[in-house]
């Protein structure tokens, strides 16, 4: 029998039971247990689907780097869904994601003072090292974020005075490890503003900041001073670098610039680097370009033509004169051109070009600057990294600054990633991300 509806008491008295005390163990249960597990199962396969992507074998701790760039994907993709509904911009809703992860407001230590004020305007955090016996002024870094004009910054509306904690840690690092006054500047951000305001802010905020009067208040010496970023930071602080040099009306001038896996052209999206890390995290080709479509509020649907080289064909006029100046196929070393070919099309869409000849302009593309321009540039430090779209762009301006008569120090890392630097503290450390920015600090200590 299946069930019985009863217990045999003494005296052979029954006494009725509602549920089933004799019915054989489990047989629902198990189905519920077997359809639990089956949808479990279900979820992690589609997890592991989603977060694994291929990577070479040199990156640095490479599932760590999928979950992250899984991470990132995910607010891209929730950002696109609230861009779609018409809740906000897609990118100030990504903005608001990141930075809500890792916001931190002024928060002082021990051995350096934070504090949050404006230049001219210009929001910026000023990290405060401790004071050297010997050494009555300071050297001093101006740092410029990156996160592709659009990204990393908690100078909003809603919150004016946090900023993304990975640039806080770098910059109270900076700070101590040096001795220095470090100036983080909170430049404004796609969509609020486009090219060329952020290099407005970045230069107001310098400008300032070189006053003589400013100078003394936070006892820096003006004699070594370093203009720094990377990324989109890395593309400011050069385009600053380069018109602080055409500036006779600067009374300090900056001793360094260093530069980290900064973004430098826009004129080819197919250099050996695109190709070779045209999926890889955290900045695929695509991603890269739709940031330069924004930051000159461009048509995305120039996206697709760009990434084949359609805006810069050989019937593009505008950009004929300028294709020399990164020519990676003399530019770079044999050891990065490997058995990549170039990609230039004979006809294309000059529309592109008309509608948006920012992308033809030295201060949104550095790289391609007059020789002229260059050769008044400071002694240069380019960190640049293997698994990187943007690799060739920092290893050509340093060829071509060379050419122009610059010191300039290469600095390559074989496991590096598009952002590794600021990556130095769980859950996101990478091994790499603490040797870059060991080098790069070291260099700063050595030569500033």
């Amino acid at each position: 029998m299946s069930s019985c509806r009863g217990q045999k008491l003494a005296g052979g008295l029954r006494v009725a039971s509602s549920f089933p005390l004799c019915q054989p163990a489990g047989e629902p249960s198990r189905g519920k247990m077997r359809s639990s597990c089956v949808l479990l199962t279900a979820l992690v396969a589609l997890a592991a689907y989603y977060v694994y992507i291929p990577l070479p074998g040199s990156v640095s701790d490479p599932w760590k780097l999928m979950l992250l760039d899984a991470t990132f994907r995910g607010a891209q993709q929730v950002s696109n869904l609230i861009h779609y509904l018409g809740l906000s911009h897609h990118l100030l809703a990504l903005n608001f994601i990141i930075v809500s992860f890792g916001k931190k407001s002024a928060w002082s230590s021990a051995q350096v003072k934070v504090t949050d004020t404006d230049f001219d305007g210009v929001e910026v955090r000023v990290f405060e090292g401790p004071p050297k016996p010997e050494e009555p002024l300071k050297r001093s870094v101006v740092y410029i974020h990156g996160g592709g004009w659009a990204l990393a910054s908690a100078s909003t509306s809603w919150s004016p005075s946090d900023e993304i904690r990975y640039y806080d840690e770098l910059c109270t690092a900076m700070a101590e490890e040096l001795n220095a006054v470090i100036v983080s500047i909170e430049y404004r951000l796609v969509p609020k503003v486009y090219f060329p305001e952020q290099i407005h802010d970045v230069v107001r905020a310098t400008k300032y900041f070189l006053k003589p009067e400013v100078l003394q208040k936070y006892m820096v010496d003006p004699g070594r001073i370093c203009i720094s970023g990377d990324s989109a930071g890395g593309n400011l602080a050069a385009a600053l670098g380069q018109q602080f040099t055409q500036d006779a009306s600067l009374k300090n001038k900056l001793k360094l610039q260093a530069l980290i896996y900064p973004v430098l052209q826009a004129l080819d999206f197919n250099t050996p680097s695109y190709q070779q890390n045209v999926n890889t995290p955290i900045l695929p080709r695509y991603v890269m370009v739709k940031y330069w479509v924004d930051y000159f509020k461009g048509n995305y649907d120039f996206v697709q033509a760009m990434i084949i080289n359609n805006h810069t064909s050989l019937d593009v006029e505008e950009a004929a004169t300028l294709r020399a100046r990164l020519n990676w196929t003399s530019l770079l070393p044999a050891s990065f051109t490997k058995n990549y070919k170039p990609v230039v099309q004979t006809t294309g869409n000059a529309r592109i070009v008309q509608e948006l000849p920012q992308l033809l302009d030295a201060r949104s593309a550095p790289l391609i600057a007059d020789q002229a321009v260059l050769q008044l540039l400071p002694k240069t430090y380019i960190l640049t990294c293997e698994h990187d779209v943007l690799r060739d762009d920092g290893i050509m301006y340093a060829k071509r600054l060379e050419s122009a008569g610059v010191e300039v120090t290469l600095d390559h890392f074989e496991d590096g990633f598009h952002g590794c630097m600021i990556f130095t503290s769980w859950p996101t450390n990478f091994s790499v991300g603490i040797r870059t920015r060991n080098s790069y600090i070291k260099w700063l200590d050595q030569n500033l």
